[in-house]
């Protein structure tokens, strides 16, 4: 694993799906460098409140933005594309992913056969909302909405809702970080790169499994229920005394356990023995059982089903999750040299060796252009006066 932090990815990233694949690639120890237009940036970096009293650094690009590097160049001007060949050729890139439109590009310079004319073995990944042979904008809910999430979501007599998180932005993400875990392996085995195109729209829909199935093949109606489960029952947030509870009983051996305590007896009758009794009469079961769990506690209710061994939670809050003793060390952190601000990240979905190793800890998310410096010219050898005139043009 020690080989991902000799792999530089270049990133002509924006917004959310790819800035959060790059953070992941950042994590396991890839050198990760984030390319912006010199004028319009990512517009990530002017979202959310501005938590360090300075432009394009505002809480919401704060998030997923640790551990990279970034650049400022105008692909569109002839002398940035002779500095962005100079930069895969010299950085000797690894892998160069983008999420502008596919009509971009070639006018860009940045498509498929260029970067392969100038790194053989580049592995080059393009994400788009609906795929390489189409145009169309997409943001993260326009997908919820298209792929039949947001039907999934919601109450049964209510209107559709958004998922809580981006699904179809981080999960895309995660699906084109299997392909680039892919590519890698297969560039070892042949010495060639790939070429990957990633759409959100497929990406999305590739979660509806259950409700594909049943609907193409056996002409079911699946749609949103609410909190309940439409195959198992009693599955159900509940209310008690001093808040909710997500309660799961998966099988009747589960339900059996449950009515055998005080509490639940009543509820012992021979319709409910199986899943398909209860699940018919859902609304009822359901109502019967909040009316026991709110008269009890949170805790009260979670020690009951613990000691059973049936599937329970607190319905916690984003603060009650931070303090979590099995989330505690695996939380990430990154502190600004600048002003000492630090931010506390999400974890990884799994610990890696290079997170281990520098103890969680990620470089602060750059500035705007911070390692222009650092790259244009230190790396790439340009002069400061050729760098003044590349800025005054707008190039840089």
């Amino acid at each position: 694993m020690d080989q991902f932090k000799n792999l530089t990815v270049l990133s002509l990233e924006q917004a959310t799906v790819v800035p959060y694949l790059t953070f992941r690639l950042a994590q396991d120890g890839m050198n990760v460098i984030r390319l912006e237009h010199p004028i319009y940036g990512d517009p990530n970096r002017l979202v959310g409140e501005n938590v360090l009293g300075e432009e394009r650094m505002n809480a919401y690009f704060l998030c997923i933005n640790a551990g990279k590097k970034a650049l400022t160049l105008n692909l569109a001007d002839p002398d940035g594309q002779e500095i962005f060949k100079s930069v895969i050729e010299t950085l000797k890139i690894d892998i160069f992913i983008t999420n502008q439109l596919p009509k971009n590009y070639q006018k860009l310079g940045i498509d498929y056969g260029t970067l392969k004319s100038l790194k053989s073995d580049i592995i080059w990944l393009g994400v788009t909302g609906f795929g390489p042979n189409s145009n169309e904008a997409a943001y993260d809910p326009i997908l919820q909405a298209r792929s039949g999430l947001m039907d999934l979501t919601g109450e049964i007599d209510g209107d559709p809702q958004v998922i809580g998180i981006p699904l179809p932005d981080m999960g895309t993400s995660e699906h084109a970080y299997g392909l680039l875990m892919k590519a890698l392996f297969m560039r070892e085995l042949t010495g060639e790169g790939t070429c990957i195109n990633m759409s959100m729209f497929e990406s999305s829909v590739s979660w509806l499994t259950v409700p594909i199935t049943l609907t193409a093949s056996f002409g079911k109606n699946i749609t949103r229920r609410g909190n309940t489960h439409e195959f198992f029952c009693p599955v159900s947030v509940y209310r008690t005394s001093n808040g909710f509870v997500y309660l799961a009983v998966g099988n009747d051996r589960q339900w059996k356990s449950m009515v055998s305590q005080e509490q639940f007896k009543h509820l012992d009758k021979p319709q409910y023995e199986k899943n398909a009794g209860r699940i018919e009469d859902v609304d009822n079961l359901n109502r019967a059982i909040n009316e026991i769990t709110a008269q009890h506690t949170s805790e009260e209710i979670i020690a009951l089903f613990t000691s059973i061994t049936v599937p329970v939670s607190k319905i916690k809050a984003t603060s009650e999750v931070i303090e979590d003793p099995l989330l505690q060390r695996r939380l990430l952190h990154a502190q600004d040299p600048v002003s000492g601000t630090r931010i506390t990240l999400a974890p990884p979905p799994n610990m890696t060796p290079f997170l281990e190793a520098v103890n969680c800890r990620l470089s602060f998310p750059p500035r705007f252009g911070e390692h222009n410096q650092e790259i244009y010219r230190q790396q790439l050898g340009y002069s400061d006066d050729e760098l003044k005139r590349l800025k005054e043009k707008g190039v840089i």
